[in-house]
Formats: C-alpha cells, sequence, structure tokens
C-alpha cells in the first residue's frame, strides 16, 4: 500500500492540515519512487529500520510492506495521530520527537539499525552529522536530500562541493549519490531538486571517537577553520591553530588550500604538536 497524489491531498484535507514551510514539510507522493527507495536501502523482511520525518507515512507504508520492523520519527504533533491511524495497525512504532534532540539510546536498541528518510532539507545536513555521531547502532544510512546537500556529503577531494561536512561524513562513512528524484512527485512541489545518499557506516569492533573527545574535537576545529577561508593557502587560514613546523611532519604542504587535502591528511596535520588550540568545535554542521 502506497499514496499517491490524491490520497495524499485526501488525507491533508480530511484532517485539516496544510505542509508547514517551517518543518520543510515535503510529502512524497509517488509509490514508484517509495518502492525505488527501500530497494536502494537494500532492507528486508526482519530488518530494523529508523525513518526520521515519516509525515502521512507514504515512506513508512513501503517500508513496512518489504516486512521492515519500523520505528518512525516525527516531530509534528498535528501529523503525528494520522500517521498513527495509517501505520501502526501495520506494526509501525510512532515516536513523537525532535530528531535533532531524541536521545537515540532510548528508542533504538543496540542491535543494526538502517536510517531510511525523507530529510526535511532544512536540517537534513545536523539530522545526518548527530546520527553518525551520537547513534551507532545506526549503521546504515538511505536519505533523499535537497541535490547541494546531497553533493557536499558524499563529495570527495577534488570535487567542487567538497568541504568541511564532507571531511566529516568521510570520518564516519563511505556516502554516495545513488539517484536523483524529480520535484513532480512531492505534496507540495519543492523547488529544488533533491537526491538519495547512501551512507554506510566504517566497520569496527570499537567505536570512533566522537564530540567530546579531544582529538576529534581538535580534528574538526582545524578542517573548521581551513574551510572558513578556503581560498587561501593553509598556512594562512591556519594561522595561530597549527604551528607552521606541522605542515613538513604532516607530509602537507604549506601552500595547499583547504578542498585539497583528504581525511588522512587533515588527521596528519590535527595530530602535529601546535602550540594553540582552536575553540572546540561542535561539528561541520
Amino acid at each position: 500500500m502506497t499514496y499517491g497524489r490524491s490520497e495524499i491531498q485526501a488525507l491533508l484535507d480530511a484532517n485539516g492540515l496544510h505542509p508547514s514551510r517551517a518543518l520543510g514539510q515535503n510529502f512524497v507522493a509517488d509509490g514508484n519512487t517509495v518502492r525505488r527507495i527501500v530497494r536502494l536501502a537494500e532492507v528486508a523482511a526482519g530488518d530494523r529500520v529508523v525513518e526520521i520525518g515519516a509525515g502521512l507515512g507514504s515512506l513508512t507504508l513501503a517500508l513496512a510492506d518489504a516486512g521492515c520492523l519500523v520505528t518512525a520519527v516525527e516531530i509534528d504533533r498535528y501529523v503525528v495521530p494520522v500517521l498513527r491511524e495509517q501505520v501502526e495497525p501495520r506494526g509501525v512504532v510512532v515516536v513523537e520527537a525532535d530528531a535533532l534532540k531524541v536521545n537515540w539510546a532510548e528508542i533504538l536498541d543496540g542491535s543494526p539499525w538502517t536510517l531510511v528518510a525523507n530529510l526535511p532539507y532544512n536540517v537534513a545536513v545536523p539530522l545526518v552529522i548527530r546520527v553518525l555521531e551520537e547513534a551507532p547502532m545506526v549503521d546504515d544510512l538511505l536519505v533523499m536530500v535537497q541535490r547541494e546537500v546531497g553533493e557536499r556529503l558524499a563529495a570527495r577531494v577534488g570535487d567542487s562541493s567538497y568541504g568541511a561536512v564532507s571531511v566529516k561524513v568521510a570520518y564516519w562513512a563511505t556516502a554516495s549519490v545513488v539517484g536523483r528524484v524529480s520535484a513532480q512527485v512531492f505534496v507540495p512541489r519543492p523547488n529544488v531538486e533533491s537526491v538519495l545518499v547512501r551512507l554506510v557506516r566504517h566497520p569496527g569492533a570499537v567505536p570512533r571517537p566522537g564530540p567530546g573527545d579531544p582529538g576529534y574535537d581538535r580534528l574538526f576545529a582545524v578542517v573548521r577553520a581551513g574551510f572558513s577561508q578556503r581560498r587561501k593557502m593553509l598556512r594562512r587560514s591556519l594561522e595561530g591553530v597549527v604551528d607552521p613546523d606541522a605542515f613538513p611532519r604532516a607530509g602537507v604542504l604549506p601552500t595547499s588550500r583547504a578542498e585539497e587535502l583528504d581525511l588522512d591528511e587533515w588527521v596528519q596535520l590535527a595530530n602535529a604538536p601546535h602550540t594553540e588550540s582552536p575553540e572546540p568545535s561542535g561539528g561541520a554542521r
């Protein structure tokens, strides 16, 4: 069971709802699109899936149709009753919460989870980064985001979209753009193009250091400082942040620019001895 445009509009009208611009609501109204998302996420019957921004349940129902065990997170208190009515009979667990504030350990157990979501454009980057940093049980993500955002998440050295966010994503996962989505499948129709991005968390028995770890905070403070003046050579953009002697120790040319360094080179540069530390970074959001 999936929703088309007429079903979405009927649900909105019957419940006196209007898509919220403030919450970035654009509901998917195309069965082929949601089934394609499920296929690209490579989830199957019995897999645990968390969905952020479930809305009226278009994608939620497609996940349930595939036999997934779905936990759907939705912030809009007006939409939640409609969502519950549509998806709870299918065994979906609905959580009314702000995904930027929720304690993931309270709603997801320690077994592996996949995140599948049509993310609100205005909070897509901080949501993805927060899941990577704070929800280690989520080891695979398939997210639909604005095209420019998706390109930033998946960018590599040499790409025009490569930036601080790209480096942070690369620290946690391997990311790639796996598809495009037409604006015509949404209600209301957005003025931007959308893409599907898959992120696969790097494997490891021991969790990687995250926010609050001195090495992690130092690394991304250096990355942020470098990209804050991306047109300048690093010896200038990192002045007062990285000692001049750190460049040869790290094997990085001081005449390099931020977009020329991959994750390993940023790590080497951040780990080189320094005399002055930048303010700890809350993250490349």
